[in-house]
């Protein structure tokens, strides 16, 4: 008997792998949440569905089904997923508080915070028939919670290894720049495509500022990450998991640029290539505050390191 109930006890799983893991799929969940709205936005299906939260008044509108009403139907079907994955996160969070770092509930109940206020925006997108302040608050707000996420699951992970402390300290600091820059990159891009300053330019010379806005914005985010790679890759001393991360950023701004004037130069034509312009962003986010989490954790515990030596 008693061998039995420790043989339990050892598979028990520890609450924060179990927290871990569900930041984790509720984050992949919010990426691809954000990738079904950029589809939404290009498809013009921001309205297919009249009314809200319902659609056409039903739970699935069968009856009116096509893309563009699927598409806006699977959008709010995903955020309502993440919203209740969100109230699972804050609730176990506070349940399993004892034993979770002590910053951990709060940080899920931010998150929670920020998704219900996503959903609130989300239904006066519709009500409000898609203004473009609105929109582009949304999209910030995702970003945001997006970027929660990432640092909750990445300072929860447990490092493998730590690198010079003299190293990560400059490196926190641009991986941090560049990610703040690309955040708000991001909401101009999203400006940008919420009242539809490309085609409007193109069409009628009208709001090109905006346009020329986000073009000009390309460039510090761009530098600040150039800048962060660089570093990365003269520095023997950084660790095997930021090299990876400053690797995948350099290859997604690359990438970033090559869709954006893939994007620009087909007038936004392509809806596929419109949607991988954004996903893409929105992972250059991802992977810069990672990186800034991963560096401020191993500065903090090569700092440890040497007051114990």
């Amino acid at each position: 008997m008693t061998e039995t109930i420790l043989h339990s006890s050892e598979k028990r799983i520890e609450p924060q792998v179990i927290i871990r893991g569900l930041v984790w799929k509720v984050a992949i969940a919010t990426f691809l949440l954000m990738a079904v709205g950029s589809a939404t936005r290009v498809m013009n299906a921001g309205l297919a569905c009249p009314d809200w939260p319902l659609c056409y008044g039903q739970l699935v509108p069968t009856q009116q089904m096509n893309l563009q009403v699927f598409l806006e139907w699977f959008h709010r079907l995903d955020a309502a997923l993440i919203g209740f994955s969100a109230i699972a996160l804050s609730g176990l969070s506070w349940w399993w508080r004892k034993e979770l770092p002590t910053w951990l509930p709060w940080a899920a109940t931010f998150a929670l915070f920020l998704i219900i206020f996503q959903g609130i925006l989300g239904g006066l997108t519709v009500t409000q028939l898609l203004r473009f302040d609105i929109v582009t608050a949304h999209l910030g707000t995702a970003l945001l919670f997006f970027c929660t996420l990432i640092v909750i699951g990445t300072t929860l992970t447990p490092l493998t290894a730590a690198s010079d402390n003299s190293v990560t300290s400059s490196l926190k600091w641009w991986g941090l720049t560049a990610a703040i820059l690309v955040y708000i990159q991001s909401l101009i891009g999203g400006l940008v495509a919420s009242r539809w300053s490309l085609h409007q330019c193109f069409g009628s010379f009208q709001l090109c500022n905006v346009m020329n806005s986000h073009i000009i914005g390309v460039f510090p985010p761009t530098i600040a990450t150039i800048i962060l790679v660089w570093l990365a890759w003269r520095n023997p001393k950084l660790s095997s998991s930021l090299k990876r991360l400053a690797n995948v950023a350099g290859g997604l701004v690359t990438l970033q640029i090559i869709l954006g004037i893939a994007t620009f130069r087909l007038h936004l034509q392509v809806e596929p290539l419109t949607v991988t312009h954004q996903a893409v962003g929105a992972s250059l986010l991802g992977v810069l505050v990672a990186f800034t989490v991963l560096a401020i954790r191993e500065t903090k515990t090569d700092y440890k390191l040497k007051i114990k030596s």
